[in-house]
């Protein structure tokens, strides 16, 4: 297994030269690399964890185990559902070769246990997600992608900062370091991770980001990329207590400062967007389940941001008088129906196994912005629709990648079939419900514009010196 997992981790970069080097090959390629991806978490959940030492003096470690194997599971349907939606778009050897990088650098990201080796992946990603956005080669492309590595370099600075005072103390990198370092490395690799995550406030520069992004490039970054920091942190809280609540804090200040701007943001992408940093925080909230709806958010909202793209427009007051297609209308209506968590879909057991494994000071915080949650899908639900004859314009790419998607929300349902008991199903239900009323009678014509002050690049950076602050105190206290 040791020896197979070297291999696995070394195959994307090798297959990315050779895709573009042979660009007649570069789709199938990426299509195999995630396949084998996907067939590699799968053994995760039947094989024993396994931990590689291949740095001994430094501590650089990878730990392949079963939360790991929900993050590269996503990696690898996500990663699929994104190529398979670009099969037909002429897309050049360049893009698929960036897609496969990404790829495995995210695998990378997802087996570090380690400061130092987790850092170089968090780079490699940041600059093949740069690549990925500024693809389209225009002046807003470009704009967005570097704004994206400005605030993505400025916070793994202040990582490695922290990561060289937990070597300073251990003379070595393995996040079990993390113990007896200083509090300042505690705060400074945070606010590092909550920045590449997208956490609370520190995730500010996401909305844009992932709503001016191709949306390919969007189902990437919210489906998969923000992951790469999520993971660690989920990691170590799953180490240290101390770590935990801290993390669970940030877990419900997320998810309710997400879903309050998803209610009332109009822009269809960027309520998407929002929402990513709501569905974070939820990750965050119950650690020990993070990994289980990491992936069900995943998969979600990639199929969300592929079906968004084929709206005719992106603002939601004109949707409510054009009529859209019916089948579209149902990908859409699955997809906010599982990410609301409705039984039948995968979001349903995600959500009912944080919901039973937060912290009783918790519980009304997360109720709540499970009910928000339904309140900001509810939109896609109550579209009018109506049968279209031209469904050629829709490309055929899209229609696998949704199949794809929509076929995993309702495999992986059954990851958590515990959850099928009469109590968890009128929950849910009941906070569907109570969401779509909220929505019906208040929040569909009710328009509020909240201020986006704070997601101005100039202010991105004082937002972190504000999150450093508040990560110095807590590590404090």
């Amino acid at each position: 297994m040791s020896t197979t997992t070297i291999a696995w981790i070394a195959l994307p970069f090798f297959v990315g030269f050779v895709a573009y080097l042979f660009p007649k090959l570069d789709r199938y390629l990426a299509l195999c690399v995630a396949l084998v991806s996907g067939t590699y978490a799968l053994l995760l959940f039947v094989t024993s964890p396994l931990s590689l030492q291949l740095l001994d003096s430094f501590g650089v470690t990878l730990l392949v185990d079963r939360l790991s194997g929900y993050f590269i599971l996503t990696n690898a349907l996500v990663t699929a559902a994104v190529i398979l939606y670009c099969w037909r778009s002429g897309k050049t050897a360049f893009f698929y070769a960036q897609i496969i990088i990404l790829h495995g650098s995210l695998n990378a990201a997802f087996v570090c246990a380690d400061f130092i080796s987790l850092y170089v992946a968090l780079e490699v990603i940041g600059i093949a997600a740069f690549l990925l956005i500024a693809y389209p080669r225009s002046d807003r492309s470009i704009w967005v992608g570097l704004r994206y590595l400005f605030v993505s370099n400025t916070a793994m600075l202040f990582y490695l900062v922290g990561a060289v005072l937990v070597y300073q103390v251990h003379h070595s990198f393995a996040f079990a370091g993390l113990r007896g370092a200083p509090i300042e490395a505690l705060a400074l690799i945070f606010l590092g991770l909550l920045t590449k995550g997208g956490v609370f406030v520190s995730g500010l520069w996401l909305p844009l980001t992932h709503s001016e992004s191709a949306t390919p490039v969007s189902a990437m970054l919210s489906g998969i990329v923000v992951k790469a920091g999520i993971f660690p942190i989920v990691r170590c809280a799953l180490m240290f207590d101390e770590v935990d609540a801290i993390v669970r804090i940030f877990g419900v200040g997320a998810a309710l400062l997400g879903v309050l701007y998803a209610i009332w943001e109009q822009d269809n992408k960027r309520t998407l967007a929002l929402s990513t940093i709501s569905q974070l925080g939820w990750i965050l909230a119950a650690p020990e389940v993070g990994g289980f709806y990491a992936l069900a958010h995943g998969l979600v909202k990639s199929a969300l941001f592929l079906s968004v793209g084929t709206l005719p427009s992106r603002n939601i007051k004109e949707l409510q008088h054009q009529p859209i297609g019916t089948a579209i209308w149902i990908v859409l209506v699955v997809g906010s129906l599982s990410i609301s968590g409705f039984p039948l879909l995968v979001g349903f057991g995600a959500k009912m196994s944080t919901l039973n494994n937060v912290l009783p000071w918790q519980t009304i915080a997360m109720n709540v912005a499970a009910i928000g949650t339904a309140t900001a899908y509810a939109r896609f639900i109550f579209l009018p629709h109506q049968r279209q004859e031209r469904q050629q314009e829709v490309n055929y790419g899209f229609w696998v990648a949704v199949t794809l998607l929509i076929g995993a929300l309702v495999v992986t349902n059954v990851l958590y079939y515990e959850a099928y008991t009469l109590e968890n199903i009128v929950k849910p239900l009941a906070i569907v419900g109570v969401g779509w009323l909220a929505y019906l009678t208040i929040f569909r014509r009710t328009v509020l514009r909240l201020p986006r002050m704070l997601e101005q690049f100039e202010h991105l950076i004082g937002v972190m010196s504000l999150m450093l602050i508040l990560l110095f105190w807590m590590a404090w206290a």
